[in-house]
């Protein structure tokens, strides 16, 4: 009985580093995060975050967060969330996030996560989707 217990304290407190991936609205896999560290669906990784920055593979910094506000690499703001709600920098509503899941402005379901924070998905949509 012990063994089972510790075995599925293990599995719990472990799960968050297995399931964080990405899916189309398909349910393909898209990409992953390891920790700071994105991946696409082929395991090659595409970026970074450090903080609130956000880099490439390359190591070239591509934009930052900064509370609800998002920047590109050249510091021009170009998104911003709001509750559950993504907008462009122009204010209009370019999606939304539902629990998992991730809708177009349109509505039209384009992406759900598993086990991924609500900044890893935002950072997934505005700059590795």
């Amino acid at each position: 009985m012990k063994k089972i217990f510790s075995l599925f304290v293990f599995l719990v407190f472990t799960q968050v580093g297995i399931a964080q991936r990405m899916y189309d609205a398909a349910g393909r896999q898209m990409g992953r995060v390891d920790g700071e560290r994105y991946y696409d669906a082929s395991g090659r990784q595409i970026g970074r975050t450090d903080g609130g920055r956000i880099y490439d593979a390359t190591g070239r910094g591509i934009g930052r967060i900064d509370e609800e506000r998002i920047y590109d690499g050249s510091g021009r703001q170009i998104g911003r969330v709001d509750d559950n709600r993504l907008y462009d920098a122009s204010g209009r509503s370019t999606g939304r996030i539902d629990g998992d899941r991730i809708y177009e402005g349109s509505g039209r379901q384009m992406a759900r996560s598993d086990g991924l924070s609500r900044k890893q998905v935002i950072v997934f949509f505005y700059f590795f989707l």
